[in-house]
């Protein structure tokens, strides 16, 4: 899935329909987590410190690390 799947299924999201619309954000929830991994590694892949990513997702470094650093991908000095 790319951004474009993302304000798809983000306009499926019916208020009519409460449970269809939970089923929806629970996939929307999943796609911006696979999202997110997939940024972070490229943000430390062009040289991003874990601080500044951290400050980006408005959360502690040592939460962003502990989310992501910890895979093999991820891995680098800091």
């Amino acid at each position: 899935m790319e951004p474009d799947r993302i304000a798809v299924l983000a306009e499926a999201v019916n208020a009519d329909d409460p449970i269809s619309s939970l089923a929806v954000i629970a996939e929307l929830r999943r796609e911006l987590a696979r999202l997110e991994a997939v940024t972070v590694r490229r943000a430390r892949a062009q040289g991003n410190s874990w601080t500044e990513i951290a400050a980006t997702l408005g959360i502690s470094k040592q939460a962003v690390h502990k989310r992501y650093g910890g895979r093999g991908l991820f891995r680098t000095q800091e």
